[in-house]
């Protein structure tokens, strides 16, 4: 059994926050960058106090900048169909909701979307669709895979390719990592199985094992990095930060790696969905950057992914509690990109366009990056998690965001981004890349992107 949900229950329910000298024994181990135990994070989730709570905060900061260093991963998701054969309550793709319009993108719809994001200058995509296939079922998911890889624009191309769609069998599995993909992401919603299963109540989702066992039957069959995540606001925050941390471990345990990344959604208004509206266990702002910052604590290796279901104001003050990747420029519905009419998984609370994003993360003394590097030299899995356990993933892709972001500036951005972006670039590799010879190479690869030379990487 890889959650025991009376046994967790019981463990949250005679929890209690800690003292000031329990926190900062804690807070001391947590700067260790080896992650928390059980009891531990229990108690940072206790937190309510505003001084205890910055204290997690400067602290999740400082592990972020130790392991990855001031840069801040970039990709846009990439919806290609809407039909979904699940009844989920709280979203606006379940089977019921006959008033959705419904598309699946041909193949040359797909390559018209993926130039969209080229022109924006994207290089990382995650593909979506809803849990239902057309014509040959995955056939349809490979074919997509492989169009917005040999997609073309004015010399651009998408580099890496992550995939959320539904758990797969071991079988398709191993067909899925024939198509050189990046992440297989994949939402267990909510841990908690009694809600899971009130909210689940038609389509292969209903199966709560199936989708939790998921993890393993895609490391034991060829894909090497897999990210999981919760939607909050479906039961208690504690209850799913310990059972995801109670998943991780299990991962960690059997196959010596977690998960690549972590994705954190809250629940936004969804088409027909009255329970959207109202969350049953809504999640304020400040117990959201209290997760993130504990996620990012007691899991100091994974990736952390914030969504444009935030609004900007809570995806800046986000910098700084741990998240390492962003979506950005985002729509959530077939053909959004095209302004196609189809219907929309989620409202997004974040409007700014990839550049208006770019701009903020720059004031913020964060390098944008676009890295591929790691997926494409084979750097996955475990090779990954070696170096990134450490902190010693940042010397690989501290120069690469460095590479791919001098890419975005000469070849999108609007002149004010260019002079605080260079400026940027500039004051990183003076200051962040301690190594002489790596700092040679980092200059001599930035003149020759300045030239014209492109998709350098280390």
């Amino acid at each position: 059994m890889i959650i025991n949900d009376a046994e967790l229950s019981e463990l949250i329910k005679n929890s209690k926050a800690p003292t000031e000298k329990e926190l900062n024994k804690i807070l001391l181990k947590a700067k260790k960058l080896n992650g928390l135990n059980k009891d531990e994070v229990l108690s940072l989730l206790n937190v309510e106090d505003e001084k205890q709570l910055e204290q997690i905060y400067s602290t999740a900061k400082f592990i972020k900048e130790e392991i990855y260093g001031n840069r801040m991963v970039l990709f846009a998701p990439l919806y290609i169909s809407n039909l979904c054969s699940n009844e989920c309550l709280y979203c606006a793709f379940r089977v019921s909701n006959k008033s959705l319009v419904r598309r699946a993108l041909p193949q040359e719809e797909i390559e018209k979307e993926v130039i969209e994001l080229l022109k924006q200058g994207h290089k990382r995509i995650l593909l979506v669709a809803g849990e239902s296939y057309p014509g040959g079922g995955l056939k349809y998911i490979f074919d997509s895979i492989d169009t917005v890889y040999k997609t073309k624009w004015n010399g651009q191309n998408i580099r890496r390719v992550n995939v959320n769609i539904a758990p797969l069998t071991e079988e398709e599995f191993k067909e899925l990592s024939k198509h050189n993909i990046g992440t297989f992401q994949l939402f267990q919603e909510t841990y908690h199985k009694p809600t899971y299963s009130g909210l689940h109540i038609a389509g292969q989702k209903k199966n709560f094992e199936f989708r939790l066992n998921a993890m393993d039957r895609a490391l034991k069959n060829g894909i090497h990095d897999v990210g999981i995540g919760i939607l909050f606001g479906l039961y208690d925050y504690k209850f799913e930060v310990m059972a995801m941390l109670e998943h991780i471990s299990h991962l960690e345990k059997t196959y010596g790696i977690g998960p690549h990344t972590i994705s954190v959604p809250r629940i936004e208004p969804a088409d027909g969905s009255d329970l959207s509206l109202k969350p049953p266990y809504q999640l304020s702002d400040l117990e959201f950057k209290k997760v993130l910052a504990i996620l990012r604590i007691a899991v100091p290796y994974t990736g952390i992914i914030l969504s444009t279901r935030e609004n900007s104001q809570m995806r800046t003050a986000a910098i700084e509690m741990g998240v390492s990747q962003m979506s950005a420029g985002s729509k959530t519905n077939p053909g959004g990109y095209e302004e196609g009419s189809a219907g929309a998984q989620f409202s997004l609370g974040d409007h700014r366009t990839l550049e208006q994003v770019i701009l903020d993360l720059v004031k913020h003394n964060h390098v944008p990056s676009f890295c591929t590097g790691c997926y494409r030299l084979g750097r996955v899995g475990k090779d990954f998690m070696d170096l990134a356990k450490p902190g010693l993933i940042k010397h690989h892709c501290l120069p690469n965001a460095i590479f791919t972001f001098a890419e975005y500036l000469h070849d999108f951005a609007g002149e004010e981004l260019k002079q605080k972006g260079f400026a940027l670039i500039e004051k990183t590799v003076n200051e962040e890349i301690k190594d002489e010879n790596l700092k040679k190479l980092a200059l001599k690869n930035l003149h020759d992107i300045k030239n014209g030379k492109r998709d350098i990487y280390l």
